[in-house]
């Protein structure tokens, strides 16, 4: 199970850190993804961090203003989320993915929804002032 928090109300410019912690499982076996889907929007692929390496993938739109990071002793993954815009506000979801998923999105293939293993319930963020 993927328990997704840390979502609420920032302004823009803010910062915000999630968590998306595992259950049952080792999280670090799997590339771990993170979603985003903003109202009458696609879910798209935000970040993913491998599961080798700790290699990381950002979108453009994100890239620079999002990190994403493991905490393997706690079975948990951290997106930081700082300069929030308010095109950032959205319902985030954290998502395994196959485990060499991460290495091939990081050669260019996309993230996508398709190739998640297993989604958390999804945060809430919303960025307005």
């Amino acid at each position: 199970q993927l328990q997704a928090s840390g979502g609420g109300l920032v302004q823009p410019g803010g910062s915000l850190r999630l968590s998306c912690a595992a259950s049952g499982f080792t999280l670090d076996y799997y590339a771990t993804g993170w979603f985003r889907q903003a109202p009458g929007k696609e879910r798209e692929g935000v970040s993913c961090i491998s599961s080798s390496d700790g290699s990381t993938y950002y979108a453009d739109s994100v890239k620079g203003r999002f990190t994403i990071s493991r905490a393997n002793a706690k079975n948990t993954v951290f997106p930081q989320m700082n300069s929030l815009k308010p095109e950032d506000t959205a319902v985030y979801y954290c998502a395994t993915l196959p485990p060499d998923y991460a290495d091939y999105v990081l050669l260019g293939f996309p993230l996508e929804t398709s190739r998640v293993e297993s989604w958390g319930q999804g945060t809430q963020v919303t960025v307005s002032s």
